[in-house]
């Protein structure tokens, strides 16, 4: 990572001096970060910019601060911006561009975001519950509970397997209910739910424990979205 007054005057030598490049002759770089998902506090997190040149800086840059975060000078055509010991803080979207090295400076169109999400163990973790809670016959109806203790959060339903969230709410209250119309054996599997505040959407609690939804003479069917 580049010093904090290196990164200043980089910014403002930037800023007085620059220019877009055109995507047609200098596509937007792709940015990933590593591992995906949600990563917990204290966790190490790499971010990942890539492009199709080579001798060029890549800038990185997190939404809200409104200035370059940080950059590095690759050999190569990717760059890996390293985050130890994840913070709160960090979390958030980012995104990346590369610069040219010398000349008036010039730099590509920022690539799509990505996000890091942190799951901060502060938060109290949520409840998870089935209605019916016995084994499901196939083709009636099935709704999942899940009940925190804040207020004013987003709640997102996880299926064991699936990378993303199957559903997200956003309550009045501190619970959230996901009904399952006409449940399938697709719907069976392991369930369980977090959810982050409204005012740090890139802040979330730890998973509840799973549940199991169960179809009578079926069995957990393999992972698919929710209708």
């Amino acid at each position: 990572m580049a010093s904090v007054l290196t990164v200043l005057l980089l910014g403002c030598w930037l800023a007085g001096r620059s220019g877009v490049w055109g995507e047609g002759t200098h596509p937007k770089p792709s940015i990933s970060v590593s591992p995906a998902g949600v990563i917990p506090v204290g966790g190490n997190v790499t971010i990942r910019c890539r492009h199709q040149r080579q001798g060029l800086m890549i800038l990185l840059y997190k939404a809200g601060d409104g200035n370059l975060l940080t950059y590095t000078d690759p050999a190569g055509s990717e760059a890996e911006f390293p985050v130890p010991s994840a913070r709160r803080e960090q979390s958030g979207n980012y995104t990346c561009r590369y610069s040219n090295r010398t000349g008036p400076a010039a730099y590509s169109e920022p690539s799509d975001p990505v996000q890091i999400i942190v799951a901060d163990p502060s938060l109290p973790r949520p409840s998870i519950s089935l209605s019916p809670t016995w084994v499901t016959v196939p083709g009636a109806d099935v709704t999942i509970r899940c009940q925190g203790q804040c207020r004013d959060v987003r709640f997102s339903l996880h299926k064991a397997g699936d990378l993303n969230p199957q559903r997200h709410m956003d309550p009045a209250g501190a619970g959230a209910e996901f009904r399952i119309p006409t449940v399938g054996r697709q719907h069976g599997g392991n369930y369980s739910c977090s959810y982050r505040p409204r005012s740090e959407p890139f802040v979330s609690s730890q998973p509840s424990d799973p549940v199991q939804l169960v179809l009578a003479g079926e069995g957990p069917g393999s992972a698919s979205p929710l209708p």
